[in-house]
């Protein structure tokens, strides 16, 4: 860090070079400092009273101002070099940098960057970030309310598919984004592929097979709390259940002496239901108990209970069930409840992915990754709007966990991690990734920004409350796009991923423009405050203000509230009544 003064003739704060009028010591902007046959270039990280010498406190009485810089990088050989192999002298000159300073900065394209913007400070010059570094090493889109976050990601996701001015594009990405209010299937729609809980035209049905996710957690949410002896005994029943459809259906990669009830086997939740149900109400016509006293057989296609007298006073018939009991009947009509509320079908009954009673499926993982991530678009939009937020958490978790578990294992092939690297974009992850209480989603994105580098998974957090996100998965996060924040919390968050002698450039993240950012990190040459390519008017997301004056001014029309009523009922904010139907 050195400390520079201001030359006093530059009264006003603007200098003027080659007919273009430049600000003369903003935070966040460039100095040349020239070394002979080099050049220095610095970042002005404070300017003021805070940047004067302790010695030179008086200074500001006599009008001279200050400025610190931290020196960043050097042109040797007509080549910018991040890092310094020279020091500057006391006295020496330290001049504006001018566009043609900036160009040299910047340089040209290299192979593996995408151009994303232009600088804010010269929007001749483009921005342009490494692809393999912003993937690998994480990254995180932080912005309050309305500073233009999702338009940011949509331009990010964009540059990297088709690419801006005819530059180099990746259509062989592989993008997974998990669109929490729906914001992206419009604005994305011709390089991606969308599911949807309640698909409409264009779209796919969105299925996330419970069988294939963390079972413990699945069983707390179907079932509520179960005391330890009593679930060891469904996780048995559920083993068994998994053993008898691998005997049956031969998967491959099957090690029947290795398998677990967390092993990513269907079983039949109904069928198990069924089975537990029965002994927790069974009754028996003698006291032997081998005559049933049943009066109407059970179904378990369709969750109906057998019936049964109820057990007679002291010792006559019928008489009470004695084994197998678990004292569960609670947590299986829970259970029942759960598998009859339509709200959850996405997931208690996917589609091509529900078993059959006896656990055979129509379609397997293979077919939901190759749906998922292996078409031919670069990205993928798992809409989650109409997903009940009771199990938004544990959904994600277990659709990390389905995508991570498939690319960690088969790393090595041509459709594994490191082969095709996966990058996973976490819409409103403040929503998932909070610190407190248990969250599956939360574990899995701690191991995914932990480990995923090695195995070709990257992760992009985006959020507008990043103080309440999980500590350890921001630590993680090698490159930061901080759009306006005026949180003082949430700005510390951007202030503590920065070097001790830059934090000043979080001053300036209140007063960022709309669809400005300051990006950091592994993924930028150099920090820089950038002015994000803004994409088409119909290529934007669907997350703009309404437009009040506009609105509440044009004369007021007959409402259609019988609409409105259905498209909630519906959970579909694209509801259309079908010709002949309800």
């Amino acid at each position: 860090m050195i400390s520079i003064r201001q030359f006093e003739g530059i009264a006003s704060g603007i200098a003027i070079i080659g007919g273009r009028s430049y600000r003369v010591g903003q935070v966040g902007s460039f100095v040349r400092i020239p070394q002979g046959y080099h050049d220095l270039y610095g970042i002005i990280a404070d300017v003021g009273a805070t940047a004067t010498p302790e010695t030179l406190k008086d200074a500001a009485a006599r009008g001279e101002r200050w400025m610190t810089v931290q020196l960043v990088g050097e042109i040797v050989e007509a080549a910018f070099e991040r890092g310094v192999s020279q020091y500057p002298s006391i006295n020496d000159e330290v001049h504006l940098v001018t566009e043609t300073d900036l160009g040299k900065i910047y340089g040209n394209a290299e192979a593996g960057q995408v151009t994303i913007g232009r600088l804010a400070a010269a929007e001749s010059i483009p921005v342009r970030i490494d692809l393999d570094k912003l993937v690998t090493r994480h990254s995180a889109v932080l912005g309050s309310t309305g500073s233009g976050k999702s338009t940011t990601v949509a331009s990010l996701l964009r540059s990297i598919s088709v690419g801006q001015s005819g530059e180099k594009s990746f259509p062989s990405a592989r993008i997974l984004l998990l669109d929490i209010h729906g914001e992206y299937a419009k604005a994305l729609g011709k390089v991606s592929k969308t599911f949807r809980v309640n698909p409409t035209e264009g779209e796919n049905p969105l299925f996330i097979p419970y069988w294939a996710m963390e079972i413990g957690d699945m069983l707390h949410f179907l079932m509520g709390k179960i005391e330890e002896k009593s679930l060891s005994a469904v996780l048995d029943k559920i083993l068994e259940a998994k053993l008898a459809i691998t005997d049956k259906a031969k998967f491959d990669g099957v090690d029947v002496n290795s398998l677990t009830s967390d092993s990513p086997i269907p079983f039949s939740l109904k069928q198990m239901w069924f089975e537990l149900i029965d002994p927790e109400i069974k009754t028996w016509t003698d006291q032997q108990r081998t005559i049933s006293a049943a009066t109407e057989a059970g179904d378990a296609e369709t969750l109906k209970q057998a019936s049964y007298p109820h057990p007679g006073i002291g010792n006559t018939s019928p008489f009470t069930n004695n084994a197998g009991v678990l004292s569960i009947r609670r947590q299986l009509a829970l259970l029942r409840s759960r598998l009859l509320d339509r709200q959850y079908d996405f997931m208690l009954h996917p589609g091509k992915w529900e078993p059959a009673l006896d656990g055979s499926v129509e379609a397997d993982l293979p077919e939901l990754l190759e749906d998922w991530i292996g078409h031919d678009k670069p990205i993928t939009i798992l809409d989650l709007s109409g997903i009940p937020s009771s199990v938004v958490t544990r959904l994600v978790g277990g659709i990390l966990n389905i995508i991570y578990q498939g690319l960690f294992w088969g790393r090595e092939l041509p459709e594994g991690g490191r082969k095709r690297p996966q990058l996973i974009v976490m819409e409103e992850a403040h929503r998932y990734l909070g610190k407190d209480g248990d969250s599956p989603a939360r574990e899995m994105v701690q191991r995914i920004v932990k480990e995923g580098r090695k195995f070709g998974v990257g992760a992009m957090i985006v959020s507008q409350r990043p103080s309440e996100i999980d500590e350890t998965i921001l630590s993680q996060c090698g490159t930061f796009f901080a759009l306006r924040l005026s949180n003082g919390s949430d700005r510390s968050k951007v202030a503590a991923a920065l070097p001790d002698n830059l934090s000043g450039v979080v001053d300036s993240l209140p007063v960022l423009r709309t669809g400005e950012a300051i990006v950091i990190g592994e993924a930028a040459r150099l920090p820089v405050r950038c002015r994000v390519t803004l994409p088409r008017e119909e290529d934007r997301p669907e997350s703009g203000d309404p437009l009040v004056a506009t609105a509440w001014a044009a004369e007021k029309a007959a409402g259609d509230y019988k609409t409105l009523v259905a498209a909630w009922r519906a959970q579909n904010t694209k509801w259309k009544k079908v010709e002949g139907g309800k």
